[in-house]
């Protein structure tokens, strides 16, 4: 297993469309990992989430020997707060490829987590020649909701929290040591991971998720055609991990295999039985996945090949 000593990784901001250079921090956050050889692989967090969500998978692959791995914040979350519209996933896909940009990359394998997994399969869509792959872990794959479906619905506890306040960084720890999908699970990854997103001063402290790049973003993963039908029109290779429990640890999770059924044949999908939709990025699964990224880099170069 790999070493569970955290890293920080480098953080830096690139520049994005709407980013006001002369603003706090002037771009999208942005964290690198790795120096091991290979293209980095680009990563896109859920939608109350952030960056260092990725900071295991990152040590994995480098126990693996690479690729480096970036995550960025997105906009109206984590050190990307500040950044203000256009919201939705088209504008996180756009800021994708503004990132590989920054980086001077052609194209690579993207991971994409829950509300992530839809921004990397429109991404892909949008832009063809930029994504080599893609890596959708819990996420991507949009199920039908009822009309007026809103997202405090879906997210619940996720939702709500956007509106406490909280004594400290230990509060903060208490309230997500609580929540189901951690309890028991608590390690380092985590930490690190939530508190990246609270910001403020004590006693009044809180997330830094911009409720109203959060509700834009979630109705788009409830009902908007382009995003919920990009994972049909891939134009590369893709694997789908999901678990078999939810949000709050429940089961059954977001998918079963009924649910999956209609997928393109040739999206390979794997079942993580011990995992709720949270947990692979920060349990030792992060090991399996980091496979998976490397299964998918090594697939990606073939099909590349016989082009």
């Amino acid at each position: 297993m790999t070493d569970t000593t955290w890293t920080d990784g480098d953080g830096y901001t690139v520049p994005v469309p709407g980013a006001d250079p002369a603003a706090h921090g002037g771009g999208l956050a942005v964290t690198r990992w790795g120096g091991g050889p290979g293209t980095p692989v680009l990563a896109v967090h859920g939608i109350t989430a952030n960056g260092h969500s990725f900071a295991r998978l990152a040590a994995e692959l480098s126990g693996l020997g690479g690729p480096p791995l970036i995550a960025p914040d997105l906009r109206g979350r984590g050190r990307s707060a500040h950044l203000a519209g256009p919201h939705g996933l088209a504008a996180h896909a756009d800021d994708m490829a503004a990132v590989l940009d920054a980086h001077g990359i052609g194209d690579t394998v993207l991971v994409g987590h829950s509300m992530g997994a839809f921004v990397a399969c429109l991404a892909a869509v949008r832009h063809p020649d930029r994504v080599s792959g893609v890596l959708l872990v819990d996420g991507g794959h949009g199920l039908p909701a009822p009309p007026g479906t809103d997202i405090d619905a879906v997210l619940g506890p996720a939702m709500a929290r956007l509106r406490m306040t909280f004594e400290g960084p230990d509060h903060y720890r208490d309230f997500w040591r609580r929540h189901p999908a951690f309890e028991g699970r608590w390690n380092t990854w985590v930490d690190h991971y939530v508190l990246r997103d609270l910001t403020g001063e004590p006693p009044a402290m809180r997330s830094a998720c911009d409720e109203e790049a959060v509700r834009a973003d979630g109705e788009q993963v409830l009902a908007d055609p382009d995003a919920l039908g990009a994972v049909h029109r891939l134009p590369c290779p893709a694997r789908l991990l999901w678990t078999a429990r939810g949000l709050m640890d429940e089961s059954p999770g977001l998918y079963t295999r009924e649910r999956l059924a209609g997928l393109p044949e040739d999206l390979v999908t794997v079942e993580l039985p011990d995992d709720n939709h949270y947990s692979p990025l920060f349990s030792s699964t992060a090991v399996l996945v980091a496979q998976q990224v490397h299964a998918l880099v090594q697939q990606s170069v073939q099909v590349q090949g016989e082009l």
